[in-house]
């Protein structure tokens, strides 16, 4: 099955301030996530934000706020971002199949979104190297299982590329900039 980017929008689960400094290979998975953002954005797909109690956590962290420019996100309490009615009501508006997913906890919040969106009919497609755990063994296991369950696993380079289809294009240059 082809990802296109008319049938597509990304989530960008709970990337917060006072979780992310005990993430594994934070730096790169920071880098990672604005620039699947970032091309994301080029490609005029939609991005839904989410936040896991952001009083305890804190926001999103000021790279990923900055990437996605006008910021706002859904606050939600659940593990799922499915247990949230304001992103269901959001994904269901947005009349979108596949959604790409980026963030953390891989095997807790990333994880459980993607069982309730296989669950809602849904086609996950994550995107491995902007997802993560405090545990690298923990983030291993969560993408074996969102596989067995009928995820789509891939990168940000491949998917950016495949929602791209052609190069030649002022999309492919800036996308082709944006992962150099």
């Amino acid at each position: 099955m082809k990802i296109n980017r008319d049938n597509s929008i990304a989530v960008v689960i709970d990337v917060q301030q006072k979780l992310f400094p005990f993430i594994h290979e934070k730096e790169k998975l920071s880098d990672n996530i604005v620039k699947l953002i970032k091309g994301i954005k080029v490609l005029g797909i939609p991005i839904l934000v989410t936040e896991q109690y952001s009083k305890g956590l804190g926001n999103a962290i000021q790279s990923v706020q900055e990437a996605i420019g006008n910021y706002s996100y859904t606050e939600k309490m659940s593990f799922s971002c499915c247990g949230s009615g304001t992103f269901t009501e959001a994904l269901k508006k947005s009349e979108k199949d596949n959604v790409i997913i980026c963030g953390i906890e891989a095997h807790v919040c990333v994880l459980q979104t993607v069982l309730d969106l296989i669950i809602g009919g849904y086609q996950p497609v994550v995107v491995e190297n902007c997802i993560s755990s405090r545990s690298l063994n923990d983030k291993e296991i969560a993408i074996d299982r969102m596989r067995q369950e009928g995820a789509v696993i891939t990168t940000y380079e491949s998917i950016l590329f495949e929602l791209l289809e052609v190069s030649g294009t002022e999309e492919f240059k800036a996308i082709s900039k944006i992962i150099k």
